[in-house]
């Protein structure tokens, strides 16, 4: 089993799933189509998926289950998961896997809880979507889902009546700790700009650091999203003051895709504006990149005036890094971490937050509101005391 890319006609792509015969796994193949052309799925949505699906995939041949009975003993495929590493759970173990003896609960895991429960949803969805279309049987559903009630919810994603509404939960889910924000501090993101070598560089960190963009989208950027002036009105545009417009599109040579289907506005200060000024100094100075409508483009080396491929984004944080003399790099995701838990601790909402960066899900945004030391800090000196609300200097 294999997850493997296709390109379509069209131009579109996507992952699916081929079995040792180099066939098509049709269960595997309807769900992955369905995400990525039914519902309007990143390509990266369906690669991930895809290489989740191989493993359930692959344990079920290796133990003589169908993918139906590897459902049924779902547990079982959890603690595969926690304990087979490369050795018994990748491609290249073939035959010798029988060899293998795992060792069980008690062993640390090889894979966290978070990536075992990713591994687990690809599947469940597999799942619903083969006994939607009548790949699968009915009984399946009870063993992977119970009835529960929203109590467990946040709040904000609970029904605005305020009554209690129910909805299918995970049997199978692992806890998962809670961990800090993974984002990039202040103080990298200085040396990072510092590092950068362009004025095309310093604008990529800061459309992360600052704009909350994902990489695909700053690479997928058309110069008719970007409004700098005060009254955009003249351009058919009602926003007010600098922003720009992180648009969804399916014809970009350089595979930039923004991950949100619904279209967002995103404000822009100062220090955004200043870049896109100096960056466009510098890009007039290029002559093949006036016919270009991307923003980010490729002045100095490769094909001049292509656009920016994402990956490209991930080796300039990295060689940024290195040159800032960071113990690790900086990657494009903590970029946008940081400028989340900025927002938040800046005094946004988490409704704001969630707009700010696109998540079609508020609970995304939620763990950009986990108070910090400092705000805890900061919430208790700003508690008056007793002596000062009676009038006392001490």
């Amino acid at each position: 089993m294999r997850a493997f890319p296709v390109r379509l006609p069209s131009g579109q792509r996507y992952w699916t799933v081929l079995d040792d015969d180099l066939q098509v796994v049709a269960v595997a193949d309807g769900f992955l189509r369905y995400q990525r052309f039914g519902r309007d799925g990143a390509e990266s949505t369906t690669k991930a998926y895809a290489h989740a699906i191989v493993l359930f995939l692959r344990w079920c041949a290796r133990t003589s289950r169908s993918w139906q009975g590897g459902v049924e003993q779902f547990a079982l495929f959890m603690t595969w998961l926690a304990h087979a590493g490369p050795s018994a759970s990748g491609a290249d173990a073939g035959a010798a896997v029988s060899g293998i003896l795992l060792a069980g609960p008690g062993s640390a895991p090889v894979r966290s809880a978070s990536r075992i429960n990713g591994v687990l949803t690809a599947v469940r969805g597999m799942v619903v979507h083969a006994v939607s279309t009548g790949q699968g049987p009915a009984g399946l559903m009870p063993l992977l889902y119970e009835v529960a009630d929203d109590r467990d919810l946040p709040e904000q994603a609970r029904g605005e009546d305020g009554r209690m509404a129910w909805r299918l939960r995970a049997r199978h889910r692992l806890r998962e700790p809670e961990t800090a924000v993974d984002r990039a501090s202040d103080e990298e993101i200085v040396a990072l700009l510092g590092a950068c070598r362009s004025a095309r560089d310093q604008l990529i960190v800061l459309l992360m650091a600052r704009a909350g963009l994902r990489r695909g989208e700053v690479c997928g950027l058309r110069r008719s999203d970007v409004h700098l002036l005060a009254d955009s009105r003249r351009l058919g545009c009602e926003v007010a003051r600098a922003h720009l417009h992180v648009i969804r599109r399916e014809d970009n040579p350089n595979g930039a895709w923004a991950k949100s289907r619904r279209q967002r506005v995103v404000p822009l200060d100062f220090l955004v504006v200043q870049a896109f000024d100096t960056y466009e100094f510098e890009r007039m100075r290029v002559p093949q990149a006036a016919s270009s409508d991307f923003v980010v483009i490729n002045l100095f080396r490769g094909r001049i005036g292509a656009p920016v491929r994402p990956d490209a984004v991930g080796e300039l944080l990295t060689a940024a890094s290195r040159r800032a003399g960071l113990n690790t790099p900086v990657s494009p995701h903590q970029l946008r971490h940081a400028f989340g838990s900025n927002a938040a601790d800046a005094g946004a909402g988490i409704d704001v937050v969630a707009d700010l960066l696109g998540h079609a899900a508020i609970s995304s945004s939620q763990v950009y509101v986990h108070p910090g030391s400092s705000r805890l800090r900061a919430a208790v000196d700003a508690v008056p005391s007793p002596r000062w609300q009676a009038g006392e200097s001490r």
